[in-house]
């Protein structure tokens, strides 16, 4: 059976299906493993590729870069900047040093990992710097609800977020009550994390 597809609103279409990379890059013994993991998943065609700076302090980036080399273009990456690094200066100095760990010049997909204290209008523009420098296609959020897309919505170029990464399986359905709605009313593609329920963020 093929993959089915879900679009982005640039048009650009991933597999619905794709491969989180959470609790990889913690132990140099499994690590062959995880390599061979990752590499398995873009055979079986789950080419999305999710990690972030956080996981295993940025182990998690290099198993990814390991794993893509010689096949970056089969791949989309999504990678994830800290809410403390997401300033102006830090959050491009952060997704510097994501690109340099995934082994790649560009990031398919870059989100805010969780809000933190940094303005959202600060991190917006730096996104959008990124994405004007080529350093990332497209950039989006984690964990937001309907009152945090309100609030980005109403930043000029807040329009250009792609995605919320959130929590949605059997066990966890609040995003139906109102937030699927939202995101379907600002034009941003939900991506769900851990939809067989394991605990991770």
């Amino acid at each position: 059976m093929a993959m089915p597809f879900v679009q982005f609103p640039d048009g650009a279409q991933v597999p619905a299906l794709g491969f989180g990379s959470w609790r990889m890059g913690e132990s140099a013994r499994r690590r062959t493993a995880e390599v061979a993991a990752v590499k398995l998943a873009l055979d079986l065609g789950m080419t999305v590729i999710d990690t972030a700076e956080m996981y295993g302090d940025g182990g998690a980036e290099e198993i990814v870069g390991e794993a893509t080399a010689g096949r970056r273009d089969a791949a989309f990456i999504v990678s994830k900047v800290y809410p403390h690094n997401a300033g102006a200066r830090s959050a491009i100095a952060a997704c510097e040093r994501s690109l340099k760990r995934l082994r790649t010049d560009r990031l398919d997909l870059y989100l805010l990992h969780w809000r933190g204290r940094i303005a959202l209008a600060e991190t917006v523009g730096a996104f959008e710097r990124l994405r004007r420098d080529g350093k990332i296609l497209r950039w989006g959020v984690s964990n937001f609800d309907a009152a945090d897309l309100r609030e980005l919505e109403a930043i000029p170029e807040g329009r250009h977020c792609a995605a919320n990464q959130v929590l949605y399986h059997l066990g966890e359905r609040g995003i139906e009550h109102a937030l699927i709605d939202a995101c379907a009313k600002h034009g941003v593609a939900v991506v769900a994390y851990s939809p067989f329920a394991s605990r991770a963020i």
